[in-house]
């Protein structure tokens, strides 16, 4: 083995210096055999190995020839990709979890999360509804009875759905990813809250897309700017987040939306509705969806943030004729979600669980949300959105303050912050603030560091 490996390095090495080119044939196995003193079985294996590594391409009757396709460098990057990986730079941090400090963090503790017995879901499918589950690649719609019960919750919220206008997705973020897949060309200018959900700014990076930033105000977008941009710009679709607001924590009045939906009409573009908090916000807060009932707006909805992220179930709801587009594009992509995974939702939401679960959740969150606002006060932060009822509270820093350098001062004490800047789509100048999550924002390490920042001035 030691000299198969020999020759593969040397060879691959010859190939690295142009000293063998694009197209050159090598020895064959018998002269190349007798060139590095093994047997023919052992030259013949090493070529194989870098015909495999992509390095050597087999002519059948005329021997080993150098690979005419260059390999890519990994660290060579197209200018689009590069730039939306830098978008979420942050939820890197978020998902290797490096900081013992976590104000920065999208998601609540994992304390906060309840802890349900996979397999007792599973058998309760198998018995409920007599339909076990295979080993196969499930419906691309996704599994039914989960469908089914989504269908109920958002007549509860006034959003008069059928399930089959209903398609399981991995998460909202795959459901987004669709969206922007289907209804984006390369060029096509896009409107976007600013602040707002930076991965999607990473997505619609990746697609080509114009983004243009909308203001966002305590009571939903601005309106004037929406107006204004909405002229001047063309837009095909409007991204937004009407409720418990990534980042500020804002949620939009009726009279904003009946307005927006208005503007939205007026200029002919598609608005995209992510209501990520949606299951421990009351049913009756003003919704896009449930006004338009899905004409002009597309509705997106997730477990992840109330249930798990690790199960990785999410939903899109639109009228006809897009959800089953969306349906074929989700095939031609990742061909189906995980039945397993959607059975257990399933099973938890049917069982009663989740509900319970939710219940101990909006009791945390509002415990939580009380002693951030005090933390926050005492040490002079101001929040100018007060929580609503999601996660975040959008913290204002002094004027002219440097919230990178913060942040990477945070980092040295092993706090993770979120820097307002990340959440700006164009990176045009702003107020300096950052993200905070109301479950850390008591903790007593982050106050202490922010009480001796601020005094320092």
């Amino acid at each position: 083995m030691s000299r198969v490996n020999g020759i593969v390095e040397r060879v691959a090495g010859l190939i690295d210096s142009g000293l063998l080119k694009p197209g050159e044939r090598l020895l064959s196995v018998r002269v190349g055999a007798l060139e590095h003193g093994v047997s023919k079985n052992t030259m013949a294996e090493a070529y194989d190995r870098l015909v495999a590594l992509g390095r050597l391409e087999a002519r059948q009757g005329s021997g080993y020839y150098v690979a005419r396709v260059r390999r890519t460098s990994p660290e060579r990057r197209p200018a689009h990709v590069a730039e939306a990986v830098d978008f979420v730079s942050l939820l890197r941090e978020q998902l290797v979890q490096s900081y013992a400090v976590r104000v920065g963090d999208g998601r609540p503790p994992p304390s906060w999360m309840e802890r349900f017995e996979v397999g007792s879901h599973l058998r309760h499918m198998a018995s409920s509804r007599g339909a076990a589950a295979e080993h196969g690649y499930g419906n691309p719609w996704g599994f039914l009875p989960l469908r089914e019960r989504l269908a109920l919750t958002l007549a509860e919220r006034s959003i008069k759905v059928a399930p089959e206008q209903i398609l399981l997705t991995q998460g909202a973020n795959h459901a987004l990813d669709l969206v922007a897949r289907q209804l984006i060309e390369p060029g096509d200018t896009v409107l976007v809250d600013s602040p707002g959900y930076y991965p999607l700014f990473g997505k619609l990076t990746l697609a080509k897309a114009e983004i243009v930033g909308v203001r966002r105000l305590a009571d939903g977008p601005d309106l004037d700017d929406l107006a204004a941009k909405a002229a001047a710009y063309k837009p095909k679709v409007f991204f937004t987040q009407s409720l418990a607001h990534n980042p500020t924590g804002g949620s939009i009045t009726p009279a904003t939306a009946h307005r927006l939906l208005q503007i939205a009409e007026q200029h002919g573009f598609t608005v995209v509705e992510d209501d990520p908090f949606a299951d421990i916000l009351p049913a009756s807060s003003p919704r896009l969806a449930a006004l338009d009932q899905l004409e002009r707006v597309i509705y997106v909805g997730t477990f992840s943030k109330t249930l798990s992220a690790s199960l990785r179930v999410g939903y899109v709801a639109a009228k006809p004729a897009l959800i089953n587009t969306l349906c074929d594009l989700k095939m031609l992509t990742v061909v189906s979600t995980s039945d397993y995974v959607e059975r257990i939702v399933y099973g938890v939401v049917a069982t009663g669980q989740y509900l319970r679960h939710l219940r101990k959740l909006k009791a945390r969150l509002q415990t939580a949300a009380d002693e951030a606002d005090g933390a926050l006060a005492r040490i002079g932060i101001r929040v100018p959105t007060p929580p609503g009822g999601g996660y975040y509270i959008w913290g204002e820093l002094p004027p002219g303050a440097d919230e990178l350098a913060l942040a990477r001062e945070a980092a040295e004490r092993g706090i993770f912050l979120a820097p307002g800047s990340v959440f700006v789509p164009d990176k045009a100048p702003s107020a300096p603030a950052m993200r905070i999550n109301v479950a850390y924002a008591a903790d007593p390490r982050f106050v202490a560091f922010m009480r001796e920042w601020l005094e320092r001035g």
